[in-house]
């Protein structure tokens, strides 16, 4: 069975975060403040803030691995 690494997840959830950045970006019509750009906001935080936590989890297990 395969196992995929938290570095590679955290790169996933970055380029998602990225992604959605840029539709929310392209959904501004006269004003920031609707809904689809709020919504797209806030999954696009979300997935920097798993990305951000993915990357700090593969630091920690390479310095276990190093001990």
């Amino acid at each position: 069975m395969f196992r995929t690494s938290p570095f590679i997840m955290g790169l996933i959830y970055f380029v998602m975060g990225v992604l959605f950045t840029v539709l929310a970006i392209g959904s501004v019509e006269e004003t920031i403040w609707n809904f689809s750009t709020v919504l797209l906001m806030l999954v696009a935080t979300f997935d920097f803030g798993v990305s951000i936590r993915l990357f700090l989890l593969n630091n920690k297990i390479k310095k276990m691995i190093k001990k």
